[in-house]
């Protein structure tokens, strides 16, 4: 198993978000993360997203699924909701664990929750590639 964490600059994602997973032609996974300027923030979501990729995995649920329904929910949004919590998510119960555990994580380096939050949503919006 190979896995490849990186921060990038915000709009060089995909798709408009801050953390990504992909597996690459290799069958390596790929975790990209906005450089936020704090590595604690951006560890956060790297966790987040290597918990939600490994759980999605485990459970059968592909990739594409779960891109292509984030790209969706991103073209119809309507609030600042994470497309995971959706009801109708595929991945909703791994997305769920994932930032269960970002945010038992977050207070132990010392990052206020409430604050990321903030920072997260501040964030300008990603143009899909």
């Amino acid at each position: 198993m190979k896995i490849v964490i990186e921060t990038i600059p915000h709009n060089d994602h995909r798709y408009d978000t801050v953390g990504d997973w992909y597996y690459d032609k290799d069958e390596v996974l790929q975790i990209r993360v906005s450089n936020l300027y704090d590595w604690r923030k951006e560890a956060l979501i790297a966790v987040h997203e290597l918990v939600e990729a490994l759980m999605c995995k485990s459970n059968g649920i592909c990739q594409s699924e779960v891109d292509a329904f984030d790209k969706n929910f991103e073209t119809y949004r309507t609030d600042d909701s994470e497309p995971g919590d959706h009801y109708n998510s595929p991945y909703k119960k791994q997305h769920c664990i994932a930032t269960g555990i970002e945010r038992i994580l977050a207070p132990e380096i010392g990052v206020d929750w409430w604050e990321y939050g903030m920072k997260l949503r501040d964030l300008p919006k990603v143009n899909e590639k």
